[in-house]
């Protein structure tokens, strides 16, 4: 029960987090934050969080919510559920906080937690990266991560689709 009760525990609205945030930046730790719509978690995403984690002290992971991945990806998405989305992400190690955000693109979630480091995958630039700017400014960093060749939760929607 308890490892449950943990799981639940790292999954926290803005307000909380922001406060979560404060106590670890009182406390020297340096702060990630990446935000993604994570419909099908699969090896890709796992090595991304992990590599993101490696950044900092504290994974921070924004989560888009169900209406949000919807407007972004279209009907028939999400597969799973913004809880179960957000409970798989709460269960990995490397993840220290998961919060959901309605809005299309994290910007005000970036802005509500101000990370030392903002973590985008390898399809993006600096430049394209929603909230660099914020970061930059305030003399954070941003980083991209490669993606693992082979890995999309488009591609696994399509195969699944074949069988």
């Amino acid at each position: 029960m308890l490892k449950l009760q943990w799981i639940e525990s790292k999954i926290i609205d803005r307000d909380v987090l922001v406060h979560r945030c404060n106590q670890w930046r009182a406390i020297g730790k340096k702060l990630v934050f990446t935000n993604g719509c994570f419909d099908i978690l699969h090896r890709g995403h796992l090595d991304y969080l992990a590599k993101a984690a490696e950044l900092g002290n504290i994974l921070i992971v924004g989560v888009n919510t169900d209406a949000s991945v919807k407007r972004l990806k279209g009907e028939g998405r999400p597969v799973n559920t913004e809880a179960d989305r957000a409970f798989q992400l709460a269960a990995l190690l490397c993840v220290d906080a998961v919060c959901l955000f309605e809005q299309d693109t994290p910007k005000e979630l970036i802005a509500a937690v101000k990370p030392d480091v903002l973590v985008k995958g390898g399809d993006y630039t600096i430049d394209r990266v929603v909230g660099a700017d914020f970061v930059l400014a305030h003399g954070g960093s941003v980083e991209i991560i490669p993606f693992v060749n082979g890995y999309s939760t488009s591609t696994l929607i399509s195969n699944i689709k074949k069988l």
